[in-house]
């Protein structure tokens, strides 16, 4: 396998230390709000990764962490009326119910930052120790950037160039605009913790260090999260990490891009986001999985109703190819020598290439309708394949029929059924004027009808 180190703007082999444990370690969310589909797609790159490696016979541990104490948990705490442990545990139930309704599977380990606040104490110990930090005249503790000389090395940014577009305000107690925060005094109304320093809270950035190191053995061998995290968040956790240990902290970093509207960047802060649940109403999980995954995790990807789409009308060329299969014994492996098979592996080594994945499905959904009638046999046992590789990216998970039909209730279904029934008799009393005014009323409800072998008739939504 290849994967793309961020560190070194380049592909590189995948070597982890050990490939029964190999450790993943991703930056979560910030629970104060719901998540937007800037975060579904970090969520959903990295399932498809943990998914594949699995897949491919690694063993893996997936870290995600969860930000349970931030300036703004604070303040939305602050215009809610709630404490703090209220709301980041409200949210932390939302979005575990995001989670499963995108079809993410839960990681390893899930550590909340107010979980590890003797370690982060611990670590900001070393580092003063270490001549890393210093104790300011404002209570706060920082992290002093020029005693670490690889500092940008992740994002390819160079001090001086930093420096010269910051600045230390009157009141700033750092001795360089650069140095970071790893320790906050307490500010009235606050949450606060004991610390050798006074009372007070965890920077963010020292976080990810302290559970990283607490959970996983360094170097961990992929580090991940999204693009926005490169820097500073993750630049700094390296200047942490490696000050106080002496030694690498992650052997690849992998960062996932941007869902973009128009030309702009998805955020809370822009206003231009769609939350996952507001999108789950308009969109089924898959769709939007599908969506996510055609362009390759490290491009940005457009949003747009159209663009969904799209993607449901081409999830569901791959459920008409497999609706109808025969169930074959043995159809629940794979033979290792299926040339899909290495095909599809062969796109996903190259650094989790999903768009030639997907493309290797479309291949095989077109030479599954070519041999069904033929050899009904090689159709079911290639459909097979088609769901246990379409699994791996947690796509072709639900039955073709009931995909197909999307989600119409059950009276919805009753009706339809009556109708197309109703067709049926009308057809064969030769009432064929009858008949296409029932057809013309169900596409007009959006169901598309299809008359198939031994007088069945199939039908799904007309909009796929």
């Amino acid at each position: 396998m290849l994967l793309f180190n961020s560190r070194t703007r380049s592909k590189e082999p995948f070597t982890p230390t050990n490939r029964e444990r190999v450790q993943l370690y991703v930056c979560g969310v910030t629970v104060y709000d719901d998540c937007h589909l800037g975060h579904a797609r970090m969520l959903v790159v990295f399932d498809m990764m943990v998914r594949y490696l699995r897949y491919r016979g690694y063993g893996v541990r997936y870290i995600r962490n969860i930000t349970d104490i931030d300036d703004k948990i604070i303040r939305r705490a602050q215009e809610t009326g709630e404490s703090v442990a209220h709301l980041t545990s409200r949210m932390i139930d939302r979005f575990h119910e995001d989670q499963a309704a995108l079809g993410v599977l839960r990681p390893d380990d899930e550590p909340r930052a107010t979980e590890y606040i003797p370690a982060m104490v611990a670590l900001v110990e070393k580092l003063i120790e270490r001549g890393f930090a210093y104790f300011a005249s404002n209570g706060d503790v920082y992290y002093r950037v020029e005693r670490f000389p690889a500092y940008g090395a992740l994002s390819g940014r160079r001090l001086d160039e930093l420096r010269s577009g910051s600045r230390i305000e009157v009141e700033e107690a750092k001795r360089d605009p650069l140095d970071f925060t790893l320790w906050k005094a307490a500010k009235p109304g606050e949450p606060a913790w004991d610390s050798p320093w006074g009372p007070g809270r965890p920077g963010w950035h020292i976080e990810c260090s302290a559970m990283a190191t607490t959970l996983l053995e360094t170097p961990i061998d992929i580090h991940g999260g999204g693009q926005d995290l490169e820097f500073p968040h993750h630049e700094n956790e390296i200047a942490q990490s490696e000050a106080a240990y002496g030694a690498p902290f992650a052997r690849c970093w992998i960062h996932n891009g941007f869902v973009q509207v128009g030309a702009e960047k998805m955020a809370k802060s822009l206003g231009n986001f769609l939350t996952i649940r507001a999108a789950l109403k308009r969109f089924d999980r898959e769709t939007l999985r599908f969506w996510l995954l055609a362009s390759h995790y490290r491009s940005p990807i457009l949003f747009s109703d159209a663009l969904l789409a799209k993607s449901r009308t081409g999830l569901a060329r791959l459920y008409l190819a497999l609706r109808g299969l025969a169930t074959t014994p043995g159809s629940s492996g794979l033979v290792r020598t299926d040339p899909w098979q290495a095909r599809f592996e062969a796109a996903m080594d190259d650094d989790f290439n999903t768009p030639e994945a997907l493309a290797v499905l479309f291949e095989m959904a077109r030479e599954i309708n070519r041999l069904r009638d033929r050899e009904p046999e090689a159709a079911a046992t290639l459909g097979a394949c088609l769901r246990t590789l379409g699994a791996t990216l947690g796509l072709l998970e639900h039955e073709p029929d009931a995909f197909l039909r999307g989600a119409h209730s059950d009276s919805d279904t009753s009706w339809i059924e009556q109708r197309i029934e109703e067709r049926r008799l009308a057809r064969l009393a030769h009432r064929f004027a009858e008949a296409d005014r029932i057809r013309d009323e169900l596409a007009r409800q959006g169901v598309l009808i299809e008359d198939g072998p031994e007088g069945r008739t199939l039908w799904r939504q007309s909009s796929q």
